[in-house]
């Protein structure tokens, strides 16, 4: 069955369909990004366990198991960014949009959402000359090129970017607090 009946059939009108495929999109998209959160967690727990077992049992240790650790928690940081910015997770002082009235507040917000526009990008020409010069520095266990490494900072701000982009009409709306109001936002520290 086509997308377009699909609508039409629950109901919907064909405007409805591209954002309802925009929706699924966005939805693929995060899934994505949660769940290469989640294989890197796991594989940096599993190294991490076995070679605190492998030590106490064996005297012995992995010797590139701390190195890739710290790797995996270095693209674990860059690519879990975008998903605590879409929840509201990220330090935010709204102290100044409180005391302006609704319309200087979203103006506020809207410069503050340019400036960070312009920080992501920034980020990501810092990040892409990071990696392009330290390509041919190599790791001394694993000896794979520091630039693998920080390629997580150009790609974590280039998601950045986009998680962003999709919730910058509630961050216009309502700031920060706006974004933590959805059902599965983390706990935020009041």
């Amino acid at each position: 069955m086509t997308l377009k009946r699909l609508a039409e059939r629950r109901g919907a009108t064909s405007t409805g369909a591209p954002e309802m495929l925009a929706r699924k999109a966005e939805t693929i998209f995060i899934e994505a990004n949660r769940w290469a959160l989640i294989a890197i967690l796991s594989l940096m727990a599993v190294l991490v366990f076995t070679n605190v077992c492998l030590r106490y049992f064996t005297n012995h240790s992995i010797t590139w198991s701390d190195e890739v650790s710290r790797h995996l928690m270095i693209w674990l940081t860059f690519i879990g960014a975008g998903l605590t910015l879409r929840h509201g997770g990220l330090v935010a002082i709204d102290n100044l949009q409180a005391v302006l009235g609704e319309r200087q507040a979203r103006a506020l917000r809207a410069l503050v959402a340019a400036i960070m526009i312009i920080f992501f990008l920034t980020m990501i020409w810092a990040g892409k000359i990071y990696v392009e010069r330290t390509m041919f520095q190599t790791t001394p266990s694993t000896r794979i090129p520091f630039g693998y490494i920080y390629l997580a900072m150009p790609i974590g701000f280039g998601l950045l970017i986009i998680h962003f982009l999709l919730v910058l009409k509630t961050y216009l709306a309502g700031g920060m607090g706006a974004l933590q109001q959805s059902d599965d936002a983390p706990p935020v520290a009041g």
